[in-house]
């Protein structure tokens, strides 16, 4: 059943800190990540979005249901990054991250909604490349809405 008439979505506000929080909490623990490592995170990645939250560096969305409940949330970002072939005239890119929708709202059509709000806001904005890091259970959806992989990789310096 697709509930998507009944939800309201509004931007990311400083009040939303918690739930970003509790949404990226979520979001690695249903993708496999250990407990150890996500508690390492969290009060670290809360200082972080803070001030970013409050200065509009890091902006998104929620979707809410009629009783004003957030049901779904994306976070946005434009990162600086030098020319590249896929961008060659542009020095950023845009960035979606956590990406969650409450466990009880699921298939009902709330991520591709925030993944096209997403691409609008970047287009308003007038950035024309845009990343994301995919979980497995998020590979489809970003697959059928035109996105494809790159050749990234990574290493843990330590």
């Amino acid at each position: 059943m697709d509930l998507t008439h009944r939800l309201s979505r509004r931007p990311l506000t400083p009040d939303d800190l918690d739930l970003v929080c509790r949404h990226r909490t979520a979001m690695f623990r249903e993708s496999g990540r250990p407990e150890d490592a996500i508690a390492s995170m969290a009060t670290p990645f809360r200082d972080w979005l803070a001030p970013r939250l409050a200065d509009g560096r890091y902006f998104g969305f929620v979707l809410e249901d009629a009783n004003g409940a957030a049901v779904a949330g994306i976070g946005l970002m434009e990162i600086d990054w030098p020319p590249h072939p896929a961008h060659p005239g542009e020095g950023r890119r845009g960035y979606i991250l956590n990406v969650y929708v409450e466990p009880t709202h699921r298939r009902r059509g709330l991520a591709r909604q925030l993944m096209d709000l997403a691409e609008a806001e970047f287009r308003r904005r007038r950035v024309a490349y845009a990343i994301l890091h995919a979980t497995a259970a998020g590979r489809p959806l970003y697959e059928q809405a035109g996105w494809g992989p790159t050749t990234e990789m990574a290493k843990t310096l330590t």
